[in-house]
């Protein structure tokens, strides 16, 4: 988390209280967030921290949705699903790696939407 100076909006840093200061001194050893653009100072008297569970971000299909597997074609393919075992998919081929590699075929079943490639 990135806190911010109240005074000049610069971004505060964390830094130990040095000795000698007379304001800081019962502070000593301690950390503060300090702003390297004005002399604001903040002394932190007790323990902080901050959880952050980061959510995935949900991408859609790289032809572009649920829709747009409609309009590529369909092909005689068996199914990898052991539930499904249906024959047909719809596919399409991308070149994903180097020139001189073969293109990926990308299959999804027409009746239990697994995806798989080849």
């Amino acid at each position: 988390m990135l806190l911010f100076c109240p005074t000049c909006s610069n971004i505060l840093r964390v830094s130990a209280v040095p000795p000698g200061d007379p304001s800081t001194d019962p502070h000593v050893g301690q950390n503060r967030f300090e702003c390297s653009t004005c002399p604001y100072q903040f002394v932190i008297t007790k323990r902080y921290y901050e959880r952050k569970y980061m959510k995935k971000k949900e991408v859609e299909d790289i032809l572009g949705g649920q829709g747009a597997w409609k309009n590529v074609d369909q092909t005689t393919v068996q199914c990898p699903n052991e539930k499904c075992r249906n024959d047909k998919a719809y596919w399409y081929q991308l070149q994903i790696r180097s020139a001189d590699e073969p293109m990926t075929a990308f299959y999804k079943c027409t009746k239990c939407a697994k995806e798989w490639r080849e």
